[in-house]
C-alpha cells in the first residue's frame, strides 16, 4: 500500500485501525532492525520500537506531508533509539563510552544475535565510532537510505552527512585492519 494511502485511510474515523495496522505491517521489521543496531539488545529495541509506532499513531494527524512518511517514521525511531541510550547511560551511571562497552559486550554474548566472525567485528566497530557517524554509518551502509533521507531524518545537511559517513567508514576499515 502506498503512503498516500495510509495516510488517506487513517484520516478517517471508520478507517484509522486498519490504515495504522498496514503502517505497521508495512514499516515495524525496518524500524526494528535501524533501532537494534543502535540500542544492540532486542529488549531494548522491541521496547524503543513499540514506543515508536505509539508516538506515529499520536501524532500522524500532525503530518505535515513535506517528507516521505516512511522518513518521518525514521527520525521518531533514530530519536527515540538515542534517548534510550540516554536512559541506559543514567540508569547505569555509565559513561557513554562504557555504555558502548557494555553493548559491545551483548553482541558477543547475546543469544538473539549470531553471525559470522566478520560480521561480529563490524558491529564492534560500528559501536566504536561516535554517536553521529554511527547513525549515519548505519542508515547509509545498512539501510541503504540515500543522503538525503538521512539528511531529512537526522536534520544535517548532505555534504556533512558525506563527511560523516567518509570519516566512520575510515574507522571502520582502522579497526577492521587493526586485527
Amino acid at each position: 500500500m502506498h503512503e498516500q494511502e495510509i495516510l488517506t485511510e487513517f484520516k478517517q474515523p471508520s478507517t484509522r485501525e486498519r490504515a495504522f495496522r498496514k503502517l505497521v505491517s508495512a514499516y515495524q521489521e525496518r524500524v526494528y532492525w535501524h533501532v537494534r543496531k543502535i540500542v544492540i539488545t532486542h529488549d531494548d529495541a522491541d521496547d524503543v520500537t513499540q514506543e515508536v509506532f505509539i508516538k506515529v499513531y499520536k501524532h500522524l494527524d500532525e503530518f505535515k506531508e513535506n517528507s516521505q512518511l516512511f522518513t518521518w517514521i525514521y527520525r521518531i525511531a533514530t530519536n527515540e533509539a538515542l534517548n534510550q541510550l540516554k536512559r541506559i547511560k543514567r540508569r547505569t551511571a555509565l559513561s557513554i563510552d562504557d555504555v558502548h562497552k557494555e553493548l559491545s559486550n551483548h553482541l558477543t554474548h547475546g543469544q538473539l544475535i549470531n553471525g559470522d566472525e566478520i560480521q561480529m567485528k563490524l558491529q564492534k566497530a560500528v559501536l566504536k565510532l561516535p554517536e553521529k557517524q554511527r547513525l549515519v554509518f548505519n542508515m547509509k551502509y545498512f539501510d541503504d537510505l540515500k543522503y538525503e533521507e538521512i539528511a531529512e531524518i537526522t536534520g544535517t545537511s548532505v555534504g556533512a552527512l558525506k563527511a560523516s559517513f567518509h570519516l566512520a567508514v575510515k574507522k571502520v576499515e582502522e579497526e577492521l585492519n587493526a586485527d
